[in-house]
């Protein structure tokens, strides 16, 4: 019998440069595994299954680089996706990684820095069009301070907005076709970054001049970490109709960025988000932003990165499991899902007409109502134990 979690490319699942990549340099210790040639992790990923390849600017070269080996850089990595069929469906820059952004990139009190940061972000807006990339994340890992006493918040939101509006001008007037996505985080590596959150972000994206141009990118690690529910934020970015990209990993609650595997820290949390995306219409790729043990030799990368794939697949196969079986779409009648589609007030209904309705207040018992029976740990047990394969 075949294997049914095999990847394909078909599943849209892509990595990141930076996740395969990643030597195990830690605040407290040196790198554990020898730097991965990029092509050398294209051909990699291609083998395990994977769709796409995603990068920084710095992933593929050297921050500074002359133009001669910037572009040695590109063509070799070229030559690696075509030979192998991975495409680029994301790019970001680099704007946190140098002292020149200690302070912030597009935040930055120093002018100078702000224009360098623009001006870093065309040039690989450039490549990424170049490569077929539609979609720009950006994540201001820089943007924010440490002491509320470091700058006006307002005055850096006026900055920020005006540099995606900028970038998006830029992309507009070369008619690339690439939209932008803001990647929230609550801190790390500044003390509190600006547009923590799924809420701030999406808040922000509507004051900007092109707002259809920009969504969001968020990550399973970034929403845990500001003790928030990964799944319940998505599910407004796809009613905003602003999930344009989206990080998958595992995270213990609010600690430090782990990036752990998907599917190995919040199993019921994985579940869910992988039901969510695959009934709600989720049309973009599933990226994989994730750091293998620092424990792990070069083959354990391998397996980590697999294991991101083959857990997605295998929650894939449970939550549609779980929509299909019986017991649950009864449990989901009882816990009253069909009655919430309904709108509260009726076609053709006005506030004068729920004003004149007795059942709706004067008539209505609170006290029964009160006493009827919701039945969501049924409904969540169920879960459970489609889950824990014993459904």
């Amino acid at each position: 019998m075949s294997d049914p979690f095999v990847p394909t490319k078909q599943d849209h699942f892509s990595f990141g440069l930076w996740t395969v990549g990643w030597g195990g340099k830690d605040l407290f210790g040196d790198p554990t595994r020898a730097a991965l040639d990029p092509v050398e992790a294209v051909h990699q990923l291609a083998r395990l299954g994977a769709w796409g390849v995603t990068f920084h600017d710095d992933d593929l070269f050297a921050f500074g680089s002359d133009h001669t080996s910037r572009e040695a850089a590109i063509k070799r990595f070229r030559a690696a996706l075509d030979e192998t069929g991975m495409v680029v469906p994301m790019m970001t820059t680099n704007l946190f990684s140098h002292p020149v952004f200690k302070e912030g990139a597009f935040t930055a009190n120093d002018r100078s820095v702000r224009r360098f940061a623009l001006r870093k972000t065309m040039r690989n807006l450039d490549l990424a069009a170049e490569l077929g990339a539609t979609t720009f994340v950006m994540w201001g890992g820089r943007e924010g301070a440490e002491s509320d006493a470091a700058k006006d918040v307002r005055v850096a939101l006026d900055r920020y907005k005006e540099a995606v509006d900028v970038l998006c001008e830029y992309v507009r007037d070369r008619h690339y076709g690439i939209r932008f996505a803001l990647e929230p985080k609550p801190n790390e590596p500044r003390g509190d970054i600006l547009l923590p959150s799924i809420g701030h972000a999406l808040a922000f994206i509507y004051r900007l001049a092109y707002p259809d141009m920009v969504g969001l990118n968020p990550e399973v690690g970034h929403e845990n970490m500001a003790g928030l529910n990964m799944v319940h934020g998505c599910a407004q970015a796809l009613w905003a109709g602003k999930l344009f990209h989206i990080d998958l990993n595992g995270q213990h609650g609010p600690r430090f960025d782990q990036d752990l595997r998907f599917g190995s820290a919040d199993l019921k949390g994985a579940f869910f988000l992988v039901d969510l995306l695959e009934t709600a219409g989720y049309d973009g790729p599933r990226h994989f932003d994730f750091k293998p043990p620092r424990a792990e030799g070069t083959e354990g990368v391998w397996v980590s990165a697999a294991a991101c794939m083959r857990n997605y697949l295998i929650l894939r196969e449970k939550a549609r499991a779980f929509r299909a079986d019986p017991e649950v779409q009864q449990a989901m009648v009882a816990a009253g899902w069909p009655s919430l589609a309904t709108p509260t007030l009726g076609p053709g209904e006005a506030v004068a007409d729920l004003l004149a309705d007795r059942s709706a207040y004067e008539d209505f018992d609170p006290a029964a109502a009160g006493q009827r029976e919701v039945n969501i740990e049924h409904l969540d047990q169920l879960a459970l134990e489609h889950i824990l394969g014993v459904r």
